[in-house]
């Protein structure tokens, strides 16, 4: 299944622990869309959070997020792991 990063740009400071929150609802919610929400990273000061879901479209990372807490991301780029060849780049939606 591809390896999505999203982005999520809230223009202002953003607590880690509300975000914690966010994931684990991410969780709850993952496995009726054949999602796996991986892992993610926080940026408190610039409100800024990354989160690495493999899915098998955009579409179902998206609801995912829609479904579980609203948070839809702001970007969403499909991602490989190391330095191997392949199609990464933007996400097509």
């Amino acid at each position: 299944m591809p390896l999505f990063m999203d982005i999520h740009s809230f223009g202002r400071g953003v607590a880690a622990a509300d975000m914690a929150q966010a994931h684990l609802a991410d969780l709850r919610t993952q496995g009726k869309h054949e999602t796996r929400y991986l892992r993610y990273w926080v940026d408190e000061q610039r409100g800024k959070v990354f989160c690495l879901v493999d899915a098998p479209s955009v579409a179902a990372a998206e609801t995912v997020h829609y479904e579980a807490h609203g948070l839809v991301a702001d970007e969403i780029y499909r991602v490989q792991e190391g330095s191997g060849t392949g199609n990464a780049g933007p996400a097509k939606r």
